[in-house]
Formats: structure tokens, C-alpha cells, sequence
């Protein structure tokens, strides 16, 4: 198929998706998902399961066009973008009427999701995630999913799946520029292939039981095992504490001198149940300097 054939026509969201260009840019490329890259400040290449995807501000709206022979139903990327009911329930439920510093997150940053991204590549990618940027994160995985993924469109490549990875050996991916992480995904592949069911099921169980079956895996500590349930699993109770986080607790809640521990407590009891969204306002908007500005 010529480039002109490639992608199909493009589709719009419904306006009640409150994005602006500056929180979609950020959903797609924050540092929640390794999959999108720009082709310009406003249009983005990236994919949804195996499904080769683009999407882009056009108008104050945003659109999206998949290749024209994949499936992919529109609904199946509502969900992707949490687009239904329950993030607005969410939004709601936030202290954001008594929290000045989350009002200002989620004003500046209206619109800004959560993706519902799959579980088994979400673990894959936050397990290359430790002292890495979001630029060398997406290169090594882009590298081994070109090597053992398959071709979904031009130089977009699928994640080849922990069974797959499991017929890797460390050395194999330490060629491939992962570093000590090659020994966290090969053990891991191996764990999760020998399982009868492998991560099925994760999404079905509490937040707590969920986060315990994660931290059994290799390399799998707190942080990442708090990622991949937010990002991948929907657990939007998830709060995940990177640096940024713990610096914007820090200083816009008082917490210095609290352990890490600590703080996890106070978000989880201060934001509520939607804590894993709160925090991804937070990280955006530190990570943006929003909250520095008048």
C-alpha cells in the first residue's frame, strides 16, 4: 500500500473532551506512554494495542485516523483516551474546590487524561523507565520492538509480548543497549511465560492484591509497580513517587522531611480514590513550571 492509501480518513472527538493542545500534548507524551512521537507540536504518531494510530490539534479539535486496513473501533479508542463518563466523575471527586494548588493544575492543564494503556507493555516499558529521560526510554523500546515486535506501519512496530521476550537471553538485550535492565525483562519474560495465565487477571483484582502480584516480578519495585497499574491497569488509586512528585509535595504541601512512605499516605487520604490523576497534574504541571507562574 502507497503512502497516499496508508491512513484512512480522519475522525473527531466530541467536543465534551475538554482537551486543550498543551494537556493533549501532555497525555500523549508526559511520560505516561512511550508510544506517541510528534511530527509536529501539533500532530502525534503513536499506536493503541497493535493498531498503528495518529493523532492531531486541528481547530481546537482533536482527530485521529488509524491505517486503513486495522480494525479498531471507535470505542475501543474512547476508552483509550478515557473519554467516557468516568473521568469527568473522577475530576469531580478531586479536593480541587478546596486546594488551590490542584485548582491551578487542572485549570491550566484542562483535559489532561489518564491513557488506558495495555498492562503487559506498560510493565515492559516502565521496567527500562530507572534513570532514563522519556527520549531514551522510547529508543530502547522502540529497538526491541522493531527486533521482535511486527511491523504495523512504517517504522511503528508492536510490543512482541513477554512470551516472545522470554526466548530472549540478557545478552541478547544488553545488545540492544538496556544495560542492567536486560536482566529485569529477561527474568521477568521468563516469569510471566511460565505462568498459566501470565498478567491476566491483574486488572480483575483490589488495588493492594494487584500491586503485591507486580512485586513479585524482577526489577519491580514501589514506583514501577505503582506506573504500571496506573497507566496500564486503570487503578486510578495508583501514586506512583518519582522526584518530581516528591518535590511538588514538598514544596506546594509542606511535606519536607516526610518519608516516602509518608507522603504516599497523605496523597492517598488528601486526593481520594482518583489519586493517581491528581498526581499526573501535579507531575505535569511541575514538569511544565505552571505552578512557578503567576
Amino acid at each position: 500500500m502507497n503512502k497516499e492509501n496508508l491512513w484512512g480518513p480522519w475522525r473527531t472527538f466530541g467536543k465534551s473532551h475538554h482537551f486543550s493542545h498543551v494537556s493533549l500534548r501532555e497525555t500523549l507524551q508526559g511520560g505516561q506512554s512511550f508510544d506517541w512521537k510528534s511530527l509536529s507540536d501539533y500532530h502525534w504518531r503513536g499506536k493503541i494495542g497493535d493498531v498503528a494510530l495518529e493523532c492531531r490539534w486541528e481547530k481546537n479539535l482533536v482527530q485521529w485516523r488509524k491505517v486503513r486496513i486495522q480494525k479498531l473501533k471507535s470505542l475501543q479508542v474512547e476508552k483509550y483516551f478515557f473519554l467516557d463518563q468516568g473521568y469527568q466523575n473522577a475530576i469531580d471527586e478531586l479536593p480541587w474546590r478546596s486546594d488551590p494548588v490542584l485548582r491551578k493544575c487542572i485549570s491550566k492543564l484542562r483535559g489532561l487524561r489518564i491513557l488506558r494503556q495495555p498492562l503487559d507493555q506498560t510493565l515492559f516499558y516502565f521496567l527500562l523507565s530507572s534513570a532514563k529521560s522519556i527520549p531514551q526510554i522510547q529508543s530502547i523500546g522502540d529497538a526491541v520492538c522493531k527486533k521482535y515486535g511486527k511491523e504495523i506501519a512504517p517504522e511503528i512496530y508492536s510490543f512482541p509480548g513477554w512470551e516472545r521476550l522470554a526466548q530472549v537471553s540478557e545478552a541478547e538485550l544488553r545488545s540492544l543497549k538496556l544495560g542492567y535492565r536486560a536482566k529485569y525483562v529477561a527474568q521477568t519474560a521468563r516469569l510471566i511465560a511460565n505462568q498459566d495465565n501470565g498478567l491476566e487477571g491483574i486488572g480483575d483484582l483490589p488495588y493492594r492484591d494487584a500491586k503485591k502480584e507486580l512485586l513479585r516480578l524482577p526489577g519491580v519495585g514501589e514506583k514501577i509497580a505503582d506506573c504500571v497499574l496506573l497507566f496500564g491497569g486503570n487503578f486510578l488509586e495508583a501514586f506512583p513517587m518519582d522526584t518530581w512528585i516528591e518535590k511538588s509535595l514538598e514544596k506546594r504541601y509542606a511535606l519536607k522531611g516526610w518519608k516516602s512512605d509518608n507522603k504516599i499516605h497523605f496523597a492517598r487520604i488528601h486526593f481520594g480514590k482518583s489519586a493517581g490523576l491528581a498526581q499526573q497534574f501535579l507531575f505535569s504541571a511541575e514538569r511544565l513550571g505552571i505552578l512557578d507562574k503567576k
